[in-house]
């Protein structure tokens, strides 16, 4: 299959060093990108941010890594904090690649003007929480072309095994056939997350910032973590292909719900005892209601295709988020299942529409040609097909998963280059996302 190329003049430079810069790190992915080095990037990291909690959380993560026992980092964080700093950060130029990962409300913005500076982009999802940042995203991908950089988005949930592995069942129509069209009400394709505002990272309990809870800075769940889920259909069902989203996009339907914060489940998450006057406006009864859930039904070419995303406050005890994705195959269904069952983590099933000898052969002989990809993979029955077996090893886990992300995209600007299929996956994603926020109605 032909591959369209975006392409950056000059040659690559196998050792070519790339300085990171950091701005306004509000959000912990900023930090997970340093959990690792990388032999093409300078140790010296500039961050440009307003003093506070914020950098303070992000400086103390980065530092555990340089700190910790095992495969130490090595970061040297030289920290800007006057007001100016995003000016500043665009005049000083020192740095050529910036990590975007905090307060979405001017994210697309700094994507702007970061790109007309000539900088590279690694921005954190979401991209675009509104029609006017979908609008100067599209602005932000033509100048970026323009002066030869690259724009990506932190896509982490490419790189867990389970999704992999589904989505190499997928293309091997001996056990899978080939992908339903379904329909609105019987989708062929349906993906939903479970996450909790209150959450263990790096080994310590996570603090969020008040303006995570508002949905003018954060986005809404409708515009948030549902973009992993998008980019996943698209990668898993239509791998490296061109979308073109004024075609092969349909929404059908969309909603938003709240989640209810009380007082003091806030103050465990932010360690803030009030909720700040920019909140007050969604406070009822001493009750915080956030639009942090959405569902959005919609087709990719011609697919009926289910998304949800759902925020609790807390995991239950033991518990985590939690993950289902139900792909349909005319010979077989590929689901993942990260419930209680399987002790919350991610596992892959293979649930044929007829259990017979034949399947049972051409399953066999899949799992033997990727067990040549990943050593050990292996098949346990079940009542109602097979779960795959995947070795402990394979899974790297969220956190690791940036590092993974970050050399994917190192990989691209050394080369210089870009399949356009990944530029396209990007602006089609935050086109779905945005058009189901317009589309969807509010329900408390």
């Amino acid at each position: 299959m032909a591959i369209m190329i975006f392409s950056l003049q000059g040659s690559a430079q196998a050792q070519k060093k790339y300085k990171l810069l950091t701005l306004d790190p509000g959000h912990f992915h900023a930090a997970l990108v340093q959990k690792t080095m990388y032999p093409q990037v300078d140790k010296d990291v500039h961050v440009y941010a307003p003093d506070g909690p914020e950098l303070k959380a992000h400086l103390a993560l980065v530092e555990s890594y340089n700190r910790r026992n095992t495969d130490p980092t090595h970061w040297n964080e030289i920290v800007y904090t006057r007001n100016d700093y995003f000016n500043k950060m665009l005049s000083d130029k020192a740095g050529n690649l910036l990590v975007l990962a905090g307060n979405n409300k001017n994210k697309t913005n700094y994507i702007l003007q970061s790109v007309a500076a000539g900088i590279n982009v690694l921005a954190d999802k979401p991209m675009a929480i509104d029609k006017t940042g979908f609008d100067k995203l599209q602005q932000a991908f033509a100048l970026a072309a323009k002066n030869k950089v690259l724009i990506y988005d932190i896509m982490t949930e490419r790189y867990d095994i389970t999704n992999i592995i589904q989505r190499e069942l997928m293309g091997m129509s001996g056990v899978f056939g080939h992908l339903e069209k379904g329909t609105p009400l019987k989708p062929a394709v349906v993906k939903e997350s479970v996450h909790h505002f209150f959450k263990t990272v790096s080994g310590k309990p996570l603090t969020r910032p008040a303006w995570y809870f508002d949905t003018e800075q954060e986005g809404s769940g409708i515009v948030d973590v549902t973009t992993h889920l998008v980019d996943l259909v698209k990668w898993t069902c239509f791998p490296e292909q061109v979308i073109d989203y004024k075609k092969d996009i349909r929404i059908s339907s969309a909603k938003q719900w709240v989640t209810e914060i009380n007082r003091a489940q806030f103050e465990k998450s932010t360690q803030l005892t009030e909720f700040p006057d920019f909140l007050k406006k969604d406070v009822k009864n001493g009750v915080l209601y956030v639009y942090s859930n959405g569902e959005m039904n919609y087709t990719l070419k011609g697919v009926a295709v289910k998304i949800t995303a759902i925020w609790n406050f807390e995991a239950p005890a033991g518990g985590g988020d939690t993950y289902y994705s139900l792909i349909k195959g005319t010979k077989a269904n590929l689901i993942i299942r990260q419930g209680a069952a399987e002790n919350y983590n991610t596992v892959l099933y293979v649930e044929p529409l007829k259990k017979t000898a034949g399947f049972a052969k051409s399953l066999v002989k899949a799992i033997g040609d990727i067990d040549k990809k990943f050593p050990g993979v292996a098949l346990v029955p079940t009542e109602k097909g097979w779960k795959v077996n995947i070795p402990a090893q394979y899974n790297i886990g969220h956190e690791a998963q940036f590092a993974e992300v970050t050399k994917q995209y190192l990989n691209y600007l050394q080369e210089r280059k870009m399949p356009q299929w990944e530029i396209t996956d990007m602006i089609s994603k935050y086109y779905t996302t945005i058009s189901a926020l317009e589309k969807s109605e509010k329900k408390n």
